[in-house]
């Protein structure tokens, strides 16, 4: 299972500790060097974490960083979060106003999109878009602060974009053990990305390690 590491925070120099934690994960474990960062505004989500690309533009990493902007309006900025070097870029169905723009500024700075979606989301909602996104997210917890609980009702949305549209890389962040990590996988996810079951745990590498073997 292709495995992304999450960031949920409040301030920079806990992403940062965390960022040192993937990175020795990645090079013991000699995975690809990516990491999922969120980033809340407090009025898409409930609450709100860090969320500056001009602290994240100088550090030195081999990451690579996809940049969940759970964020009312994405557009406004999708392009600090790029000149940042971020190359890969999440946005919400719900939130975006100008598809169309995410994916001209994505291509410009040669970074993916990804078209998100909450769990009350029908997932019919990504269908007209899929023609333009190679790859969606489905959330399967509420948006906001990690350590939330896996909505089951998420699986029938991975069976039916895999049974429908099979080429579509499907992602599913929010919720994922060792145990949910195995239902989205058997529904059809490619990607699972995990926050509180790596960090939470005394051994992050063994957590990590664990779900890349499902």
């Amino acid at each position: 299972m292709h495995v992304i590491p999450a960031i949920n925070e409040n301030n920079f120099d806990d992403v940062r500790k965390k960022i040192g934690v993937i990175e020795k994960i990645c090079f013991e474990q000699q995975c690809d060097l990516w990491a999922h960062l969120d980033v809340t505004d407090g009025a898409f989500t409930s609450n709100l974490t860090w969320g500056n690309p001009e602290e994240l533009a100088p550090l030195k990493t081999p990451l690579k960083f996809e940049i969940h902007l759970m964020v009312e309006e994405p557009e406004k900025v999708v392009e600090q979060w790029l000149r940042a070097g971020a190359k890969g870029i999440i946005i919400h169905q719900e939130a975006v106003k100008d598809p169309a723009f995410i994916l001209e500024v994505c291509r410009k700075y040669g970074a993916d999109a990804v078209l998100s979606i909450k769990p009350p989301t029908p997932v019919e909602n990504l269908v007209p878009f899929l023609g333009n996104f190679g790859a969606v997210q489905i959330l399967a917890v509420d948006p906001g602060l990690a350590g939330r609980e896996f909505q089951e009702t998420v699986l029938e949305k991975i069976k039916f974009l895999r049974k429908n549209y099979p080429d579509v890389i499907i992602e599913v962040d929010g919720g994922i053990n060792d145990k949910t990590a195995r239902l989205v996988k058997e529904a059809g996810a490619d990607v699972v990305v995990s926050a509180s079951y790596i960090f939470n745990d005394p051994d992050p590498a063994g957590a990590y390690r664990t779900l890349r073997k499902i």
